[in-house]
């Protein structure tokens, strides 16, 4: 197998250098570059190719130019999927595969941590201590603690099971919605309607893909509903939720703090560095003012396991297709 790796970093090549020791008959090959049509010539001469970008895919040149080198499989290093086109896919005869199960845990973690960073008040206290030198003890900085708390979970499928999971070891009432209902879950989950979770929910946890009818699914309605005390934590997709409407959310009390790895707009930011507050698009710049918002930049998944599984199940996938078996991992819309 000949394989090109897009979007390569440091810390990915470690175990692409691993693969290529462990299967001497493979050639794994890797790059710095995204996958787009001024890229996509690199890939001539290679039997498949592989990505992990937050821009979309969306030229038909590359689908086309893809096929023309007779590649037949763009093997993603991620769970989403949602950068690729699948009209030129399926035009040009292209198989997409995905990496579902590199870690869970790595995003249920961090959904942890994001939970008790915004339910601790972290954010306002280090604001106090950092800008105002200011180590009182505020009444309005008291917190609660985990075990009274109701976690919502939207998507319960890999992640949304293991953060499930994770929240009811540590002794709070779990509550979920998904349009497929996984028995095996309601050791750990109670399964309810969507409305429901919305309502009750004082941590709100996002764990759905992305498809373009849910495009907004949290938008001003449902922020409405909310408790103006629960937290919003997104570590599914940006799209999920309505930018503006949750920064006039939060700017009303209409919740109590949001912890956002991804959001609508991020390629813009992500993996980037600043000078000042003033380079940031719009809506960043008036959430990352606030103390009761939190981002990291599309990182939850961003673990050592995670990243050897990232490459390690995504060209496993791609050695099955080009051996003549079924991916494990297909998607297709």
């Amino acid at each position: 197998m000949k394989a090109l790796l897009y979007s390569m970093t440091p810390e990915q090549k470690v175990y692409v250098d691993q693969w290529n020791k462990e299967h001497p008959d493979d050639d794994l090959q890797t790059t710095d570059d995204d996958l787009d049509a001024k890229t996509v010539e690199q890939a001539e001469g290679f039997d498949v190719v592989s990505v992990l970008q937050v821009f979309d895919l969306d030229e038909e040149e590359v689908y086309r130019k893809l096929a023309s080198y007779g590649i037949k499989h763009i093997a993603l290093r991620s769970v989403g999927y949602n950068i690729v086109n699948f009209d030129y896919a399926h035009k040009y005869h292209l198989l997409i595969t995905n990496t579902p199960a590199y870690s869970p845990r790595a995003v249920a973690e961090n959904t942890l941590t994001s939970a008790m960073y915004l339910l601790r008040k972290w954010g306002p206290i280090l604001k106090n201590e950092r800008e105002d030198l200011n180590f009182v003890r505020e009444a309005n900085l008291m917190s609660d603690e985990i075990y009274n708390q109701t976690v919502g979970i939207i998507g319960v499928g890999r992640i949304g099971s293991a953060t499930a999971e994770i929240f009811h070891a540590l002794g709070a009432r779990v509550i979920g919605y998904d349009i497929v209902e996984n028995p095996a879950n309601e050791a750990f989950l109670e399964y309810t309607d969507f409305e429901t979770v919305i309502k009750e929910s004082d941590i709100l946890s996002l764990h759905t893909p992305f498809t373009p009818d849910l495009e907004g699914m949290i938008s001003a309605k449902e922020f409405k509903k909310m408790k103006n005390t629960a937290v919003l934590i997104n570590a599914a997709r940006g799209p999920l939720v309505d930018n503006k409407d949750l920064i006039a959310a939060l700017k009303n009390n209409e919740i109590a703090g949001a912890s956002l790895d991804v959001m609508t707009g991020e390629e813009a930011i992500v993996m980037k560095k600043f000078n000042d507050i003033s380079e940031l698009p719009k809506d960043y710049q008036e959430l990352v003012k606030m103390p009761n918002v939190v981002f990291t930049p599309h990182s939850a998944y961003y673990t050592k396991t995670s990243v050897k599984n990232m490459v390690n199940q995504s060209m496993t996938d791609a050695k099955r297709v080009l051996s003549g078996g079924k991916p494990v991992y297909p998607v297709d819309e």
